[in-house]
């Protein structure tokens, strides 16, 4: 399939090879046609060095947008020193060569004056490959030795106008394209971040989900008996509700703490009076089943062994530690905010130092 940077590429060709055959065509007698033809060939060499060379290491994967820069390449290397030195030789020598090659008499001649246009191209070359340095190094090379041999208005007619407005053109240019192509980049930055929201966004949704349905299977039975009794409950039944409570809490406030075993250890704590409280602040985000299985059997292991009148289990921030189990109880008559201390468990990530 024929791409865009193709087509450039060839009309890029088309376009230097005219300009070099301008340089044959010859209507008058010239002094040193082998100087021509030198010059010609290392024109045509450094034009179409510049224009094919890509380094293989440096190509990226084809994008579909790969050709929408076309002589840039698709990984937007810089030409290589030593083709921007052949590039500025060239600049510096080919008018030189050809003015003094045509004669005095031929230096505003179309097939003496090709260089004009041949250089400016080069150079717009060089600035699309990004040595803009050298692409303006070798304008001002092709101005000065332009008005040198035919004079400023002269050369200002005969196309080194359009050759500078070419190197300059084509830096807007790229200008416009970099700064396109950062807000482009902005924006894809932007479009992943709102991605990732929009998916934990659905992902607390469905947890939210998950966590009503779990309520209401532990709540709705003792819902049902209180609305049914309307409101009289006998003592079993209120400590049937309170532990429906419980669980409720535990299971919106900690779902990630809880399976059978600690299901079962917290409703045996709270049926023999104690007030127990799990919180999980997010410290066992990104941990699998087998390691949260874990961390469940020592949090059961100490919840069985807890004689506390209050505990407190909360998920850690640590590196090291998962979850803390606190437990108080009072010293004397009631509980208070200065209930002694007389559980602290610190249950650890599997596996850490």
């Amino acid at each position: 399939m024929i791409s865009v940077r193709r087509i450039i590429v060839g009309i890029g060709l088309a376009f230097t090879a005219y300009l070099a055959l301008r340089g044959l065509w010859w209507t008058a007698p010239v002094l040193q046609p082998l100087v021509i033809v030198a010059s010609l060939s290392l024109y045509l060499a450094t034009t179409w060095l510049c224009i094919f060379w890509e380094p293989r290491t440096a190509l990226a994967p084809k994008q579909p947008d790969a050709a929408a820069t076309p002589l840039i390449g698709r990984s937007r290397t810089s030409l290589p020193r030593w083709a921007g030195v052949m590039a500025l030789a060239s600049a510096f020598i080919v008018p030189s060569a050809i003015a003094v090659a045509v004669g005095p008499e031929n230096r505003t001649e179309p097939f003496a004056t090709w260089y004009l246009g041949g250089i400016g191209a080069l150079m717009t070359i060089v600035m699309v490959r990004r040595r803009p340095w050298v692409a303006w190094i070798g304008t001002a090379a092709l101005a000065v030795a332009s008005i040198g041999w035919m004079g400023l208005f002269p050369a200002l007619s005969l196309g080194l106008v359009g050759s500078i407005v070419w190197v300059a053109a084509t830096q807007l240019m790229l200008m416009s394209i970099d700064r396109a192509a950062r807000d482009t980049a902005q924006l894809a930055q932007l479009q992943r971040a709102a991605s990732a929201w929009q998916a934990s966004q659905s992902g607390r949704q469905r947890e939210r989900r998950i966590q009503v349905q779990r309520a209401l299977a532990v709540a709705g039975p003792v819902l049902t008996q209180a609305v049914a009794s309307g409101g009289s409950l006998s003592e079993d039944e209120r400590t049937q509700a309170r532990l429906a409570e419980g669980r409720l809490r535990d299971e919106m406030r900690g779902p990630r703490l809880l399976d059978d075993a600690v299901h079962a250890e917290l409703e045996r704590a709270r049926r023999r009076g104690t007030n127990v409280t799990v919180l999980d602040e997010g410290g066992l985000d990104g941990l699998d089943e087998p390691t949260l299985a874990i961390i469940r059997g020592e949090l059961a292991e100490t919840l069985r062994s807890a004689r506390s009148d209050r505990l407190y289990i909360r998920t850690s921030p640590d590196e090291k530690v998962a979850v803390t189990v606190v437990g108080r109880s009072a010293a004397g008559q009631g509980l208070s905010d200065e209930d002694a201390v007389d559980l602290w468990r610190e249950i650890g990530h599997p596996g850490a130092a």
